[in-house]
C-alpha cells in the first residue's frame, strides 16, 4: 500500500500517541450567505493582482476601475472561491490564473459592503473560459461497480482498503445535511432552509431547541463556530463532507482509526475490545470532546458504533440542529459493495429532543486515491 499522511497518522498512534481535539481543529466551510449576500449578484471586470491559494478558501485579488473618463478609481477587490483542496480536486491550480490576467466576475457581494464576492461564476475575458468554479459539495465522478464488498479473513467486511491494495477513501455523501428519515424539508448543501416555516419538520425538537434552530436560520448560519472560530466537524457532521473520511482498522489492538479529509486530517478511535465509553487516564480524563467516545462491535456485516461524551461546544451537524451533553449518536456502517457505504444513525439526546429519531444516506468509494488533506488556520475566513 502506498504511504500517504493517513498512514504516518495511523503509525503515530500505534506508538500510543493521544490526539487532544482543540479548538483550533476544523474544516472551515461554512455556509456563504452566513458572510455574502445571496439575494443579490455584482458583476466585476479587471486585472488579477494576486491569487491567494491558501485555506481554508481561495482568494482572487483584482483591480477593478470605477468612475467615468478623467475621474475614475482603481479598487483592489478580493474574489473568494472554494477551498485549494476542492478546487484542485477539480483539476483547478494556483496558476490557472496570474497576475495581469483579465477576469470577469459574477458574485455575490459582502453583507459588510467591504469589497468582497463570492464567485460564482468567474471568466477568463480573453477567452471567455470558466475558471474556479465555485461549487460547494460537487461530487467527484466516480464509477461504481457492482463487485462485493471486499472482506478481512475472518469475514467482516473490509471498511477501508485491504493490505496490499491501493488507498482510497469515503467520500461524495448523498445527503450533507441533516434531517429526520422521511422528511421532505427542502434545504441546500449547507443546511440553510429554502423555507423557515420548515423548521419544525427537520426534527423532534424541544421548544427551546427549536427556537435556537430558527435563529440560526434566520442568521444565515453566520453563528456556526467551525466558520468563526474553526472548532471541528463533530458528530455526524464528520461525514457531511466532500474531503472525505478513511478507517483504518488495527485487528490485533481491537480498534478502528477513523481519519478525516476534513477537520484538520483530525482522527478518531472506535475501540472494539468491549471497553465502556469513559475518559482514558492521560488522554481526555473523562472531558467532554468533539468527537466523542466511540466503542463498536460488529452486528453481521454492520458495523455497530455508540458514541456519547460529546461536548457542546460546536454544530453537529451541517445547517446548525442543536444538540446537548446528553447527545448519544448510535451509528451503523454498512459497506453493501466495493464502492458504496451505508451510514445510519439514530440520535438520542433527550435534553434537545422529544424522543429518539434517525437519518441516513450513502458515501462513495473513491479507489487509488489519497485523503485530502485540509487545514484551517492557513489564513483568514
Amino acid at each position: 500500500m502506498k504511504k500517504n499522511p493517513s498512514a504516518r497518522i495511523f503509525a503515530a498512534a500505534s506508538l500510543g500517541l493521544t490526539l487532544l481535539f482543540g479548538a483550533t481543529a476544523a474544516w472551515a466551510h461554512h455556509a456563504i450567505q452566513a458572510k455574502f449576500d445571496v439575494a443579490k449578484t455584482t458583476t466585476l471586470s479587471g486585472i488579477v493582482t494576486y491569487v491567494d491559494w491558501r485555506n481554508p478558501h481561495a482568494h482572487v485579488f483584482m483591480n477593478v476601475t470605477a468612475g467615468a473618463a478623467g475621474h475614475s478609481s482603481v479598487m483592489n477587490w478580493a474574489v473568494e472561491l472554494e477551498s485549494p483542496v476542492e478546487l484542485e480536486m477539480d483539476g483547478w491550480k494556483d496558476n490557472t490564473l496570474r497576475p495581469g490576467d483579465r477576469i470577469t466576475v459574477k458574485g455575490y457581494p459582502a453583507r459588510d459592503a467591504s469589497r468582497q464576492i463570492w464567485g460564482v461564476d468567474v471568466r477568463d475575458a480573453a477567452t471567455g473560459a470558466q475558471v474556479f468554479q465555485a461549487k460547494l459539495n460537487s461530487r467527484t465522478v466516480l464509477q461504481a461497480s457492482s463487485r462485493p464488498a471486499p472482506r478481512w479473513p475472518d469475514g467482516h467486511p473490509a471498511l477501508g482498503a485491504l493490505p496490499g491494495t491501493s488507498d482510497g477513501y469515503w467520500t461524495n455523501p448523498s445527503k450533507t445535511f441533516l434531517q429526520e428519515d422521511g422528511a421532505d424539508v427542502k434545504m441546500d448543501e449547507y443546511g440553510a432552509l429554502a423555507n423557515l416555516s420548515d423548521a419544525a419538520k427537520v426534527a423532534p425538537m424541544q421548544p427551546w431547541a427549536l427556537g435556537v434552530y430558527r435563529d440560526r436560520q434566520e442568521r444565515q448560519l453566520r453563528d456556526d463556530p467551525m466558520f468563526l472560530n474553526c472548532k471541528p466537524p463533530g458528530g455526524v457532521r464528520q461525514y457531511q463532507s466532500r474531503l472525505g473520511l478513511q478507517f483504518l482498522e488495527d485487528h490485533a489492538r481491537k480498534r478502528i482509526f477513523v481519519l478525516l479529509g476534513s477537520g484538520n486530517h483530525n482522527y478518531r478511535i472506535i475501540y472494539m475490545d468491549g471497553r465502556k465509553p469513559v475518559g482514558l487516564v492521560g488522554g481526555d480524563d473523562d472531558n467532554p470532546l468533539y468527537y466523542g467516545r466511540s466503542v463498536g462491535h460488529w452486528e453481521g456485516d454492520t458495523l455497530v458504533v455508540d458514541v456519547t461524551g460529546f461536548n457542546e461546544d460546536f454544530w453537529f451537524t451541517n445547517g446548525g440542529l442543536p444538540h446537548t451533553s446528553d447527545l448519544h449518536l448510535t451509528e451503523r456502517f454498512t459497506r453493501t459493495s466495493q464502492d458504496s457505504m451505508r451510514y445510519e444513525v439514530k440520535v438520542d439526546d433527550p435534553g434537545a429532543y422529544t424522543r429518539p429519531w434517525s437519518a441516513s444516506w450513502t458515501l462513495q468509494w473513491n479507489g487509488g486515491a489519497t485523503l485530502p488533506s485540509y487545514f484551517c488556520q492557513n489564513n483568514r475566513q
